[in-house]
């Protein structure tokens, strides 16, 4: 079995870290200590603090193309069903850790966005790619006749990401699932609308 090196223990566990406590109050010393390896580690392995954050924002992001690729842009399920899996195994991400952590890229948004215009901007491009993969499933449920043809895919699949976002933070800040349970509903009886009768 392949040794794991200090690099990706202090992704793995440093990516941890931060989701639990946050970008700015995760210190690179909390970070060596759930890695176990010395604090020389991380110097010898990143050039900073925000070049480590880009890197798990790359982990991150991969994690959560992995996921869209298995629900959103899964061809082989109805285009509805794509999306009630997506935000299912969001939501049971969230209640593996009890609601407290949140979604990183958002938590990175809140916490690092104004002292570093590269997270901000890698931020950024994980949030528009996010959203085009939800229009991509909006789309093939208007081509398949589930929701209205009238419905803005690109517009409402940014209403959809930022108002996920919000449940995300109040679901953290509340440590309940109700708002995430309040989004699911109201976007599928209200937000999304069947095919009008001709």
């Amino acid at each position: 079995m392949a040794r794991t090196s200090n690099r990706e223990k202090i992704l793995t566990e440093g990516l941890r870290v931060v989701h639990e406590r946050g970008f700015a109050n995760a210190s690179v010393r909390d970070i060596v200590q759930a890695a176990g390896v010395p604090q020389g580690s991380f110097t010898n392995h990143f050039a900073s603090k925000e070049a480590f954050g880009l890197e798990i924002i790359d982990l991150y992001d991969a994690a959560g193309r992995a996921l869209g690729a298995r629900t959103l842009l899964n061809e082989a399920l109805p285009p509805l069903q794509r999306l009630h899996a997506w935000l299912q195994a969001g939501r049971e991400s969230m209640a593996a850790c009890s609601m407290r952590n949140g979604c990183l890229l958002g938590n990175f948004a809140a916490d690092a966005c104004e002292q570093s215009g590269s997270i901000r901007r890698r931020v950024l491009a994980a949030f528009s790619e996010l959203q085009a993969s939800v229009a991509c499933c909006l789309r093939a449920a208007v081509a398949a006749g589930e929701i209205d043809a009238q419905l803005d895919c690109d517009d409402v699949a940014g209403f959809i990401v930022a108002s996920l976002q919000g449940a995300n933070l109040l679901a953290k800040v509340t440590g309940e699932a109700a708002p995430l349970d309040r989004f699911e509903r109201l976007l599928f009886e209200r937000i999304l609308p069947a095919p009008r009768s001709s």
